[in-house]
């Protein structure tokens, strides 16, 4: 089969042929190599799960840049046989021994470089969960063995993967970086240089890493060599991971938040992830405003999306954090009652500033996302990452993986409740999704970008839902995003008389390109109402979707 290339020769990004249609099985991933891994799967009678780890594996070979064994996650999947949805949690961990205090001015190590010390180097990790969940997810749900679901991964690794004009420019912006802090420069560097787009990379490294542990399981990668590299690495910098933080991870399983919109059930990530709860809380106060009504992308339409985003994105910097730490208004936050009291406060003329709400009165840019669903209805949305791209920049010696920098996403106020702490698991928007309609699912939606990807999954659903979009349109249509910034980003495809008029309701705006992932890239999965699945990739990155 000749491979999907995203570019052309001029090195710009094909925007067409992303997605597909199939009748067993469909696999939308962020790199079309690791989408048709997870079709091979399938193919050897492999379930959504199998597939899914095969292509969790492959990614963190060939979009590395955006996770990888040295990262974490999350995992939504269904069972078609039982209709039972979890969760699992293997999201990054704090060390035991962190505390604000390690990333203040004058705390050991802080003055060797001059970037952040909780973005760049081992002190910028935090426990890495990928291996370990990726595993539990085989071994529960899965039907196949794990040297066959990760052989694809390390043939990837040794025969090598094309660089595309993405991954070339994030090698070249942290070339610097990746010469510094381990053997990043030898897997990623060729005479001190970023590759070029168009050539190929390969990763003996990581291939041998991956052997290990398709060979010994999660104990190859928590203990022995592989640990012992990780933690040579973190101590280099002065970090505080020790070979107990290593032993001790554990994945949690989960029950998915729940919600409903417009008559179809909402499932997506509980806490530590604010993703699903502030995505059921977004839906919940649309539904009070006829959105079907409403021109797609139109100044009324933006105007109300931006301000119930800004609401929503306040109650989160106000209430979200790891629950096992602080408590939480996870009912408040996703109760209709209180939607109804937010919606009460949009100005559908006018912007107003974000401001959060009080959910008590009603409690009783990296990143990478794939979806995958069979025709019996197995459904698995899971996003991981090694948050910023190329993570801390580290690579542990002749481990071809890099390290997360997920320390970074903690705040080093003591007073926040997203504080550095032992153990903590730092907030993310992480929001692996599903969407189903009388019990049977519709949809597997989910994002990268950050702060953004609650915003894009919101967009997508509200798309498919609101004015009956197929798979593909939702996910290609401009998009744009509001935070506690107080300014809609958008894709300038959106017409410039339709900002004019936002600006006019008082909002500021900020322009990006045509097609840009800062608005997340929803690699996405229907299931339609005849029984055929429809895949579609997010242009706006290198992804593909395959089916057979």
């Amino acid at each position: 089969m000749t491979p999907f290339i995203p570019f052309d020769e001029q090195g710009n990004m094909i925007r067409s042929g992303r997605a597909c249609t199939a009748k067993k099985g469909v696999v939308s991933a962020g790199r079309a190599e690791a989408a048709q891994i997870g079709k091979e799967i399938l193919e050897k009678g492999g379930n959504a799960v199998d597939a899914a780890v095969a292509v969790a594996f492959a990614l963190g070979v060939c979009e590395p840049n955006a996770s990888g064994i040295g990262g974490g996650g999350f995992m939504l999947l269904r069972s078609a046989r039982t209709g039972e949805s979890v969760f699992l949690n293997f999201r990054e961990k704090a060390p035991k021994a962190a505390e604000p205090s390690m990333y203040e001015p004058g705390s050991p190590g802080s003055n060797y470089d001059k970037h952040l010390r909780n973005v760049y180097s081992g002190t910028a990790a935090a426990t890495p969960g990928d291996v370990a969940g990726l595993l539990y997810a085989l071994e529960h749900y899965g039907t196949l063995d794990r040297k066959t679901v990760m052989a694809p991964a390390i043939r990837l690794a040794k025969e090598g993967y094309i660089v595309t004009p993405l991954l070339a420019a994030d090698i070249a912006e942290h070339a610097e970086q990746l010469r510094k802090y381990g053997d990043g420069w030898k897997i990623y560097l060729k005479d001190g240089k970023a590759p070029a787009a168009g050539e190929i990379l390969k990763n003996p490294d990581l291939a041998r890493t991956l052997e290990k542990i398709a060979e010994g399981g999660r104990d190859a990668f928590y203990k022995g060599e592989i640990a012992d590299a990780i933690l040579e690495q973190v101590k280099k910098d002065c970090g505080r991971m020790t070979r107990e933080d290593l032993e001790s991870f554990e994945v949690k399983v989960l029950p998915p938040v729940r919600g409903t919109y417009r008559g179809y059930e909402i499932l997506s990530s509980p806490p530590p992830s604010s993703g699903g709860t502030h995505v059921v809380q977004i839906l919940n106060v649309l539904e009070d405003f006829d959105v079907g009504a409403m021109e797609v992308n139109s100044p009324e339409y933006i105007h109300l999306f931006s301000e119930v985003f800004k609401m929503c994105y306040a109650d989160r910097m106000a209430y979200m954090g790891d629950p096992d730490y602080v408590s939480v208004p996870l009912q408040g936050l996703v109760s209709k009652k209180y939607a109804a009291k937010l919606a009460e406060r949009v100005d559908l003329a006018k912007a107003h500033a974000p401001a959060c709400g009080n959910p008590w009165h009603t409690e009783s840019m990296s990143t990478t996302h794939f979806s995958i669903a069979d025709a019996e209805g197995n459904l698995v949305a899971c996003t991981r990452t090694i948050n910023h791209f190329f993570g801390s920049c580290a690579v542990p010696q002749n481990s071809g993986f890099l390290l997360n920098d997920e320390m970074e996403d903690f705040s080093i106020d003591p007073a926040s409740k997203n504080a550095v702490a032992g153990g903590k698991v730092p907030l993310s928007c992480m929001s692996p999704t599903f969407i189903l309609k009388d019990g049977k699912p519709v949809a597997v939606v989910g994002s990268p970008g950050g702060i953004r990807i609650i915003s894009s999954v919101v967009q997508v659903i509200s798309k498919i839902i609101d004015h009956g979009m197929d798979i593909e349109s939702a996910v290609n249509s401009p998009r744009f995003g509001d935070d506690t910034t107080d300014c809609i980003i958008y894709e300038s495809r959106i017409p410039q008389e339709t900002i004019a008029a936002l600006e006019a309701m008082g909002h500021k705006t900020r322009a990006y390109p045509d097609w840009d992932r800062i608005v997340g890239a929803t690699n996405s999965a229907a299931l339609l109402s005849d029984g055929t699945l429809a895949g579609a990739a997010d242009p706006r990155r290198d992804g593909l979707a395959v089916g057979i």
